[in-house]
């Protein structure tokens, strides 16, 4: 096998390994999943349920410190709302029509 080969074939092995990186975080937003989210768990334990969130954003104000992030799936999408660093709200919300399929 050439060099340029093996060249062509690390460079797929490690796009492939990405791409499914993305699909096994998605794949964790799921109801089961959700349900193992506990009011006043810590925001590094919930991140380890579900890996980075697709969106977030964070605030702080004197001692207080605010983030918002949602992390988006094909069976849904979870939203929560962490205060000084520990969950103190959750949703899970999912299409109907999607559900049906």
């Amino acid at each position: 096998m050439s060099a340029r080969s093996r060249a062509f074939g690390a460079a797929l092995a490690v796009a492939l390994a990405w791409a499914c990186a993305g699909c096994e975080a998605g794949s964790r937003v799921d109801r089961a999943t959700f349900a193992k989210i506990e009011t006043d768990m810590p925001e590094s334990e919930v991140y380890a349920l579900l890996g980075e969130p697709t969106d977030a954003s964070s605030f702080s104000l004197g001692g207080l410190s605010a983030t918002s992030a949602t992390w988006e799936g094909r069976d849904g999408k979870i939203a929560i709302q962490f205060l000084n660093g520990k969950v103190a709200l959750k949703t899970f919300t999912s299409d109907p029509a999607a559900e049906g399929q």
